[in-house]
């Protein structure tokens, strides 16, 4: 069975911004914590959000000061709990978000929840059966490795390569003056 999120789509048409997506929490895989997520786990909480109107939150390091952007969409399926949305370009810190995903320095995902139905499994660690989801971050070190940004945008990744190569070209000639 899939949940679905989505946001209204009043006003989203016109946000600007890199657009990212991927998976933030993957299915029976085990994360550094020793925490499993089982299907079916979000939900309750997407369900519950919907009907409050209210929305998973974008932020940059799990730090609620620092929000960057906006999900669009928020779903869980078959395989995890699914996310695609924008940075948003008019809040620096999503500048130099965008910056380091197209650099490759950045592209881990990890979800901010609170636990409301878990059970000790048989090697120390939990399995999540119930969750209350709050946000979804960009971050250096996801605690599920394979919660990675799957797809970013290529046009604003090549309009900041192309700005990138000037200033070299710039900075070059400089110093060769």
């Amino acid at each position: 069975m899939e949940y679905k999120f989505t946001q209204p789509e009043i006003g989203l048409s016109l946000i600007e911004g890199h657009r990212i997506a991927g998976y933030a929490s993957v299915f029976g895989l085990r994360d550094k914590g020793g925490d499993t997520v089982l299907p079916g786990a979000y939900g309750a909480s997407l369900r519950r959000m919907q009907s409050r109107g209210d929305k998973v939150r974008m932020l940059w390091q799990h730090d609620p000061a620092q929000p960057i952007g906006i999900w669009e969409e928020v779903r869980e399926d078959a395989h995890g709990l699914w996310v695609a949305g924008c940075l948003l370009s008019d809040v620096a810190r999503a500048r130099e978000a965008q910056a380091l995903l197209v650099a490759g320095a950045v592209d881990g995902l990890s979800i901010g929840y609170r636990t409301l139905r878990a059970e000790k499994d048989q090697v120390g660690g939990r399995k999540l059966i119930e969750l209350d989801l709050w946000e979804v971050s960009l971050v250096t070190f996801p605690m599920q490795a394979e919660a990675r940004i799957a797809q970013k945008s290529a046009s604003h990744a090549a309009d900041l390569r192309a700005v990138t190569a000037r200033l070299r070209a710039a900075r070059e000639a400089v110093a060769r003056i």
